[in-house]
């Protein structure tokens, strides 16, 4: 198992130059080795060992057993509601007496890793954009200054190139700031879109999975119905007909079982889970950028919650004078600079920006 999901460690490292949010990069980084982990598990699930066994009479096993798997199986929804081992033989199993309209199919268990490879591969895009727009503009500020260990003349060259770019660029980052904070609210869309297209791949079952199965066990015994029972069948049936001796065509009616299917229901109720964290953060995230862009007044405070030793009075002076792609950038830096630098290159950048308009 190690060998198979080892190579996953290398989207949960560490990053050295921080250019987003831990948000962003729980969608990014981590739903997508997640996505990735579990397409894996599954294909070695399906194809490592027999994903279905059929029980019929008078067949090959394996002809049956491979039938069944490239088309489909089924189950009679109605029968769920049965007692089992009285009025049938297992959860949705039952006598169907050739009623089509009531047989429900199963064929998107074969589909389930391809589904969450492509799944990761969606919730990477944002990242691989984000890098794109980004162009290692943080990196390249920042000049190794995130631990202040370096001689004093090489930490004041390094502070006046970095005062130089900011402030000839100054109300220059705009378009900086709203790429990424698209890239945002692209992940949202992302989650969104990703779970209509589940609940539409699983029948419209997958939005209420996560509430139905903890509602289960709150049921009295004789009351339950196992909602991971009903998405994902562990025992379907499955119709084999061929021609027998005389040329007449027979019918086979035989029980499948599905061990893959333990594997998937477990899986899809942790993605439930992990999907509906993600888009309620994502959510406040996005309504958090929102306010702002359209709130200016909250940028001061906000740079001086996150760097406490750079006085209000300066945020503020500062603020009035840059843009929000500026801001951004100034945060940005924030992350990736040591705090006394920082601190320093914020207060000169202020006094600097502040002649520059009293000069004008």
């Amino acid at each position: 198992m190690y060998k198979l999901l080892g190579g996953l460690k290398d989207y949960l490292k560490s990053q050295d130059i921080v250019v987003d949010s831990a948000v962003f990069r729980m969608h990014n980084l981590f739903t997508t080795a997640l996505l990735m982990a579990c397409s894996l598990i599954i294909t070695a699930s399906q194809y490592v060992g027999s994903p279905i066994q059929c029980i019929v009479d008078g067949l090959p096993g394996h002809v049956v057993n491979t039938f069944c798997w490239i088309s489909s199986t089924f189950t009679m929804p109605d029968a769920f509601k049965r007692q089992v081992g009285r009025e049938v033989a297992h959860p949705g199993v039952a006598n169907d007496f050739g009623a089509e309209d009531a047989k429900k199919y199963y064929t998107y268990y074969q589909w389930v890793c391809f589904v969450l490879f492509f799944q990761a591969i969606a919730c990477y895009v944002p990242k691989v954009l984000w890098d794109v727009f980004e162009g290692g503009l943080v990196k390249t500020l920042s000049m190794r200054l995130k631990f202040g260990i370096c001689h004093e003349e090489e930490k004041n060259s390094k502070k006046e190139v970095i005062l130089d770019y900011l402030l000839t660029h100054v109300t220059r980052h705009n378009l900086y700031a709203l790429r990424y904070f698209a890239c945002e609210c692209l992940c949202l869309v992302n989650v969104l879109l990703q779970l209509y297209l589940m609940n539409k791949f699983f029948d419209g079952q997958f939005l209420s999975y996560g509430w139905r199965v903890m509602k289960f066990s709150e049921l009295a015994q004789e009351d339950r119905m196992d909602p991971m029972v009903y998405v994902f069948p562990r025992v379907t049936k499955c119709i084999f007909h061929k021609y027998g001796a005389s040329g007449s065509i027979q019918k086979h009616d035989s029980l499948c079982v599905l061990p893959l299917n333990i594997v998937n229901e477990k899986t899809y109720i942790f993605i439930w889970f992990w999907f509906m964290i993600l888009a309620s953060l994502l959510t406040i995230l996005v309504l958090y950028r929102i306010v702002i862009v359209v709130a200016p007044r909250v940028r001061p405070r906000l740079l001086n919650a996150r760097h406490r030793a750079i006085p209000i009075e300066v945020c503020s002076s500062l603020c009035r004078k840059i843009d929000l792609g500026d801001w951004w950038v100034l945060m940005l830096l924030g992350r990736n600079m040591d705090p006394m630098i920082y601190r320093e290159v914020v207060s000169e950048l202020a006094k600097r920006i502040e002649s520059k308009a009293s000069q004008r």
